[in-house]
């Protein structure tokens, strides 16, 4: 399955219509991101059924537990030139941990994907303690959206300032994923979140109308379709070796000992 440069680009007047919303909005601009004319939506990759996000209480419960690794570690479904996927892309890498930590987990996701959540809820609070925190692994999640409502919000997350906000943006968007993805009214959802973060309206709707980042955001999930093979979402290289689907903390752990 491919998705045209331009599909995603398409939906540029959908972003235009989104970034004029108030807390008033009608549905209208809402249901044109939910499906503009062209796009095509990507895969999510096949896994168990996916769970709803923890709530943070869950999330903070499974953060405190050590992981045990997986007897096994999943095979592999590929890899990659690790150089190749470290070379420096259309938007600057924001990476979580230690620079230099000898493990290095690429995930590519998209916003929308409920699988992508179910890992950022279920099994990244305990890897990110285990092993991120440790400085034995470090995490670049990049963006891949499928539908301009994942565009919209990786948009907004880019735009909050710094890499912490970035990351902080990112982590409730995926915890608030069932409030403004499936939204009737995703434009407004999308403001609360992002009010919440200290965004005004005006920046909201300059963010959203900045088609320098939009173009930017797809060419990062063009170039890890073309040229790593990003088909799905979450899709992981752990030093270059590849792996779909939302991992279990135990076979994440496996994979990260793996290669410790």
């Amino acid at each position: 399955m491919t998705l045209p440069r331009a599909a995603l680009l398409l939906s540029g007047a959908c972003l235009l219509a989104f970034a004029g919303c108030t807390d008033e909005v009608d549905s209208a601009a809402a249901d044109a991101v939910a499906a503009p004319q062209g796009v095509v939506q990507m895969a999510q990759a096949e896994t168990a059924p996916a769970q709803a996000p923890a709530t943070s209480e869950a999330t903070t419960g499974a953060a405190t537990l050590a992981v045990t690794p997986a007897a096994e570690a999943p095979a592999a479904s590929g890899s990659a030139d690790v150089e190749a996927l470290m070379e420096e892309g259309p938007l600057p890498d924001v990476i979580i941990g230690d620079a230099n930590a000898p493990v290095t987990i690429i995930e590519y996701a998209s916003m929308t994907c409920s699988h992508c959540a179910d890992f950022h809820a279920n099994a990244y609070p305990a890897i990110k303690q285990q092993y991120i925190d440790t400085g034995k692994a470090k995490l670049i999640l990049r963006e891949f959206p499928f539908d301009p409502r994942a565009l919209a919000a990786f948009m907004l997350a880019r735009c909050t300032g710094d890499d912490a906000r970035r990351t902080a943006m990112v982590d409730v968007l995926f915890d608030q994923q069932g409030e403004w993805a499936r939204a009737e009214n995703a434009s407004a959802a999308l403001l609360n979140i992002a009010k919440l973060a200290g965004m005004s309206q005006d920046e909201f709707t300059t963010c959203l109308n900045d088609k320098e980042l939009q173009e930017k955001i797809v060419e990062t999930q063009q170039r890890g379709q073309a040229e790593f093979g990003v088909e799905a979402t979450p899709t992981f290289f752990v030093n270059g070796d590849k792996y779909s689907g939302s991992l279990s903390p135990e076979q994440m752990a496996a994979v990260i000992e793996a290669h410790l």
